[in-house]
C-alpha cells in the first residue's frame, strides 16, 4: 500500500473532536449510486461532508433488478436508504471512460472474469447509447423497487441521472423536459 495513504490513516484519528458528533447517527438526504471506479469520488464531486451522502458503489453503477425473495447487498442498501434513513433524493451517476459500460457496449469477451460478466450481463441498457443511456436504464430499474415506487408516488422522493466527465470534472444532469443530459 502507498505510504501517503498509510500516513494519512495514522493521523486521521488524531482529531477526535471533529468526529464525535458522528456517533449520534446519520441522516443523509441523498443516496448516491455510482461506479466503483477510483476516479469517481462522490464527496469530491458534490462537496459533501461526512453524513451528507449515503453511497452505493457498484461496478458500472448497476442497480440490480429488485428481488425481494433473494435480496442483494445493493437492494438492501437502497431499501435501507429510502425506508429507514428517509433520503429525499437518489442520484445515479455514470461517468466517462467507464470500463464496465465500455465492455457492455463493445460486447467484450469476459469469460476470464465470470462474476464481472454475469454482473454486467444484468446491467441492462449498455447498448449503443453508452453511459448516458445506461444511467437511464438504471433509473428505470430503480423506479421499480417497491420502496422507491411508493416514495415517488407520494412525493417524498426524487431521482436524478447524472453523468460525470472524469477528464474535465463537468457534471451533467438528465432533463426530462429535453430528454438530454445538460450541464448542472
Amino acid at each position: 500500500m502507498q505510504q501517503p495513504l498509510i500516513d494519512n490513516a495514522r493521523t486521521f484519528g488524531q482529531r477526535p473532536e471533529e468526529f464525535a458528533g458522528h456517533a449520534a447517527g446519520q441522516s443523509p438526504e441523498v443516496l448516491f449510486i455510482t461506479c466503483s471506479d477510483s476516479r469517481v469520488v462522490p464527496a469530491l464531486i458534490t462537496g459533501a461532508r461526512p453524513g451528507q451522502l449515503f453511497e452505493l458503489r457498484t461496478a458500472g453503477n448497476i442497480v440490480p433488478p429488485y428481488a425481494g425473495e433473494r435480496p442483494s447487498g445493493e437492494t438492501a442498501t437502497i431499501e435501507y436508504a429510502v425506508t429507514v434513513l428517509g433520503v429525499t433524493d437518489i442520484v445515479v451517476c455514470g461517468h466517462s471512460h467507464c470500463g464496465a459500460v465500455g465492455a457492455l457496449v463493445r460486447g467484450d469477451d469476459l469469460t476470464a472474469v465470470p462474476a464481472v460478466r454475469d454482473w454486467l450481463g444484468g446491467g441492462g441498457g449498455g447498448g449503443g447509447g453508452g453511459v448516458q443511456h445506461h444511467v437511464l436504464a438504471q433509473l428505470l430499474r430503480l423506479r421499480s423497487y417497491p420502496c422507491v415506487e411508493q416514495r415517488l408516488a407520494d412525493g417524498r422522493l426524487r431521482v436524478h441521472g447524472w453523468y460525470y466527465e472524469v477528464h474535465t470534472g463537468l457534471v451533467r444532469q438528465h432533463s426530462a423536459d429535453t430528454d438530454a443530459f445538460e450541464t448542472l
